[in-house]
């Protein structure tokens, strides 16, 4: 039986930040951006908001139709209009002004951020935790990158675990350039697939 998969609408703004929450409240990246445990339960739905804000206006998000899994996607053009410096340090004011890891990490990221080629870019990808490892988050992955291998559009994303980077590994990505080492914190792992033929 497949999984079936719909484009979230509105209505769907609070399910999207309570999977990205639980999915990711325990992340190696979301404990060294949020290093205590109780800001953290406070301080990171504030920041999962956030980011469904971002891609709700300037990508797609993919659910699952039981409200299970979500991805989100932003269509990355090879000619990357303007970007915007201004955009980590607004991300943190918005979430937590006092936690210049919010702001750091948004900055990070986009200095390893491929340019110069049209993909997809997968933002992030959460899963209810009771039901990780059922096939719901690699079904959301397959439906985008399987029309990535159709239009020849290759896709990116950075691996915020170990056990993560092996699945996209399964899935055709491979490491590009070097690890991100956070400052004192975990690796993140820049993943690029190109399209299958």
């Amino acid at each position: 039986m497949g999984v079936a998969i719909r484009t979230a609408g509105d209505e769907d703004r609070e399910l999207v930040v309570r999977l990205l929450d639980a999915a990711f409240q325990d992340d190696p990246v979301s404990g060294w951006v949020f290093p205590g445990e109780e800001h953290r339960r406070i301080a990171h739905p504030r920041l999962m908001a956030a980011f469904t804000d971002i891609v709700r206006t300037v990508g797609r998000i993919d659910v699952t139709e039981d409200g299970t899994a979500c991805a989100l996607w932003i269509s990355v053009p090879a000619d990357e209009p303007d970007h915007d410096d201004e955009g980590p340090a607004r991300l943190r004011e918005a979430v937590d002004p006092e936690n210049e890891r919010v702001e750091l990490i948004g900055r990070l990221t986009d200095g390893i951020h491929p340019v110069g080629r049209a993909h997809e870019y997968l933002w992030m990808i959460a899963t209810a935790p009771e039901h990780q490892g059922e096939g719901h988050g690699t079904a959301l992955l397959n439906a985008v990158l399987d029309r990535c291998d159709r239009e020849g559009l290759p896709a990116y994303l950075e691996a915020s675990s170990d056990r993560s980077r092996k699945l996209y590994e399964r899935l055709g990505f491979e490491l590009k350039g070097q690890p991100l080492e956070l400052p004192e914190g975990p690796r993140m792992w820049p993943m690029w697939r190109e399209p299958r033929g």
